[in-house]
């Protein structure tokens, strides 16, 4: 799990706004981009060319 103190610190790097982790804990999400970042082994992949665009956050 993430702790929350690196949430904190972490913005989208697309568009710089807040992020949280997802529901099932495997992604970080990025509501008004729509982007899911995957985490591995605990550490977020925060990389644009690496994320998934989803339609609808809110599932996540």
């Amino acid at each position: 799990m993430i702790k929350k103190e690196l949430l904190d610190v972490l913005a989208c790097p697309k568009c710089k706004e807040s992020i949280r982790v997802s529901k099932d804990e495997k992604h970080i999400v990025c509501d008004p981009c729509g982007l899911l970042y995957e985490i591995r082994e605990d550490i977020p992949v925060m990389l644009i060319d690496e994320a998934k665009q989803v339609e609808d956050t809110s599932a996540y």
